[in-house]
């Protein structure tokens, strides 16, 4: 039989494969040896989707490791589903995680090629759990209904179900269990695998990575009975994993460069001798030592990072401080979001989805997030808010690559558009260092970041590099090529954050018009969008406890979100300028809705109130 017959024939019965979800899969057909004139259906490794199927020569090919994104919707400007789906084609982006299974999203997926995973609520979670037929039920109409136009490839039960839900605990194996049955029932188990993301939080004792395990209150009781569930199903261990998070703690000291991914010498687990390139693999190798605790090989299943990112700006909105502390505000740059971001993308599409202690164990990757998402967090300048590969209105936040290799060199800027020249972390101390030089003595007006300057601070190469190379752009009239700096610099169209104003200014309170109209001054701030929590009682600026001092932080955050624009620091002459940053007590004005109050310069920089 010729090889073009054979595969005519292998498909001529089976029209139901060819309307399921594993039509789209690859698979490597099984011909005879040249030579041979026939091959007897006993001599082929036969695939089996279902009891009343008929046996498929076909086995599936390897797969190597793939590279999505986590389509978060918390937000109310964000484009169309439909629209988002052509943003995915055009970036390249093949596969996506969505935290539901929102009609509209699957739908607008259809006949894109772009493979989804889908996601069980926590909040009808105990529901899955305790009754089968509301499994089936959910898979029906989320799952089956979509397929095969929709390719739904995986259902996440619940997230982080041991961090944001610990009273689900007891059901989220029987839920996955039930959803499972479901699926099989429906035929679909062989297509639709089902796992759980796991924030990091649930590993402890994380270095040396050889050290990790799993929390004793979900060790035996639910990771034993989870990870036997991935075993028995061949489905995947899924980890919600933030180098970021590590590098800007309060106590850290550890190194951006190995935070990033970029290169640098590595750090040694001294129990074991292994070489850690970066604080990702450590990450993962801790997670992977914690599985062999209970018993398990982490080589058994493939890996999923559902989540990881890092974020282009914002500050530590209150959910995210740490006993109180504001923590590392030199971490959240457009810089380093887009080193560790485009490097963990180029590991993944090289093949580089090893650890030290698995080099062979595959993986992939969810990047988080799409979109910046206007409605997370606690405020405008919450980090949470500033996780997004894209604006809103779907430009990218900075440049990236899904096809694989270095990314692109920044598009110019459409005429008479803002666009901004910030420092790129990934360039290293040296060549940034070479940046600033040179724009200082080409253009640049450089006294802003001299000691004492408005500028100065925050004291860093990266900081100061980005305020240089900025101002030699702008100087120089943002013409083509004059924000480069051989790779050091890149272009922006979104003001960023971390390039400092040396034309600040803040709007403070006038005592001179009385505490009623103060009050009445104050009562619009804080109700038209100023943030007024740090000067409610047990708050951060709350002390001093005087009507000026809160009006005066109420009136300068207003002014800030709205972006110093004419006629908002005014309140019917209850306000006024000032060019010098003041301080209310140890409170700081910031010059930006998104600058963390500071207590690090001296107080005889500020005009007190």
């Amino acid at each position: 039989m010729r090889r073009a017959d054979l595969v005519a024939w292998l498909l001529s019965p089976c029209e139901p494969f060819a309307r399921s979800p594993l039509a789209t899969s690859s698979f490597v057909i099984l011909f005879p040896a040249a030579g041979e004139e026939s091959m007897a259906p006993t001599r082929l490794l036969v695939f089996i989707l279902g009891a009343a199927m008929a046996p498929l020569l076909f086995v599936p090919a390897d797969a190597a490791g793939q590279v999505g994104v986590d389509y978060g919707r918390v937000a109310n400007d964000l484009p169309d589903p439909a629209t988002v789906a052509q943003l995915l084609k055009q970036s390249g982006i093949t596969t996506v995680r969505i935290y539901d299974a929102d009609e509209a999203v699957l739908r607008s997926l259809a006949n894109t090629g772009i493979k989804v995973t889908v996601m069980v609520p926590n909040e009808i979670l105990a529901d899955v759990a305790g009754n089968p037929s509301h499994a089936l039920d959910w898979v029906r109409s989320k799952v089956a209904a979509f397929l095969p136009a929709t390719q739904i490839n995986g259902v996440a039960v619940g997230n982080e179900v041991f961090k944001s839900r610990p009273d689900l605990n007891p059901q989220l194996v029987p839920a996955m269990a039930n959803v499972q049955a479901a699926l099989e029932q429906l035929g679909l188990a062989g297509a639709v695998k089902v796992t759980t993301p796991i924030a990091f939080d649930a590993v402890v004792d994380s270095f040396p990575p050889s050290d990790g395990r799993f929390q004793d209150d979900i060790a035996q009781s639910v990771m034993t009975p989870l990870l036997g569930f991935l075993q028995r199903t061949g489905s995947h261990l899924t980890l919600n994993i933030y180098p970021f998070f590590a590098y800007a703690a309060p106590s850290s000291t550890i190194n951006l460069d190995y935070a990033l991914g970029n290169p640098n010498p590595g750090v040694p687990d001294p129990k074991t001798g292994l070489v850690y390139p970066t604080l990702l693999d450590a990450q993962l190798d801790a997670a992977y030592y914690a599985t062999e605790k209970l018993g398990f090989s982490a080589v058994q299943w493939r890996t999923s990072l559902t989540e990881s990112g890092w974020p282009s700006g914002g500050r530590w909105g209150n959910s995210l401080e740490a006993g109180g502390v504001v923590l590392r505000s030199d971490a959240a740059s457009i810089a380093n979001a887009q080193a560790y971001n485009n490097n963990l993308i180029n590991r993944i599409l090289s093949g580089k989805t090893g650890t030290p202690h698995h080099p062979d164990a595959d993986m992939d990757v969810y990047i988080f997030a799409l979109f910046n998402e206007n409605m997370k967090g606690s405020g405008p300048d919450d980090i949470e808010r500033h996780f997004g590969l894209f604006y809103p209105n779907m430009q990218k936040v900075y440049e990236f690559d899904f096809h694989g290799g270095a990314p692109p060199p920044p598009s110019p800027a459409p005429p008479g558009a803002e666009s901004w020249c910030v420092a790129n972390a990934a360039a290293g101390d040296g060549r940034l260092q070479a940046a600033l030089d040179y724009a200082c003595s080409h253009g640049a007006d450089c006294s802003g970041i001299q000691p004492g300057a408005v500028c100065f601070e925050p004291n860093t190469l990266l900081a100061h590099a980005s305020y240089a190379v900025n101002s030699y752009y702008q100087n120089m009239g943002r013409a083509s090529g004059t924000c480069d700096f051989s790779g050091a610099a890149h272009v922006v169209f979104q003001e960023p954050d971390e390039i400092c104003d040396p034309n600040a200014s803040w709007c403070v309170a006038n005592a001179a018009v009385g505490d009623d109209r103060l009050q009445a001054a104050l009562d619009y701030a804080c109700g038209h969008g100023a943030d007024c929590s740090p000067i409610q009682p047990g708050g951060k600026c709350f002390e001093p406890n005087t009507m000026v001092a809160h009006a005066s932080y109420a009136f300068n955050s207003y002014y800030q979100r709205n972006h110093r624009a004419s006629g908002t620091c005014d309140f019917s002459g209850a306000a006024s300028l000032v060019f010098k940053a003041p301080k209310i007590g140890n409170c700081v004005l910031p010059w930006k809705a998104w600058i963390q109050e500071t207590t690090s310069m001296s107080e005889g920089s500020y005009a007190a109130i």
